[in-house]
């Protein structure tokens, strides 16, 4: 394979971009689903896909775009993903 922003495209790569992309397609079918059915669980759901896709998103820009040490700033939107979706099963639960 050629070139993706600078740094070679390899089997890391394609997979850091398919699960991007897979977690922002569930927020975005997660988000789409909540704005027909109102249901209060389908939103956190789709917080936490869209945490976890911010996540890989940034895990391919830290480990194969950027020299840099992104693991703080990366971890930081799965934390609150899961957060989110962990309080909406606590809250929806009662």
């Amino acid at each position: 394979m050629h070139f993706v922003l600078g740094a070679t495209m390899n089997a890391a790569s394609v997979v850091y971009i398919l699960c991007t992309l897979t977690s922002g397609m569930c927020a975005l079918l997660l988000a789409r689903a909540y704005a027909r059915n109102h249901s209060r669980l389908l939103f956190w759901s789709a917080i936490c896909f869209a945490g976890l896709c911010a996540n890989n998103a940034l895990l391919f820009v830290d480990l194969i775009v950027l020299p840099i040490d992104l693991s703080v700033w990366r971890t930081i939107p799965a934390l609150a993903g899961i957060a989110a979706i962990c309080y909406g099963l606590i809250v929806e639960s009662r």
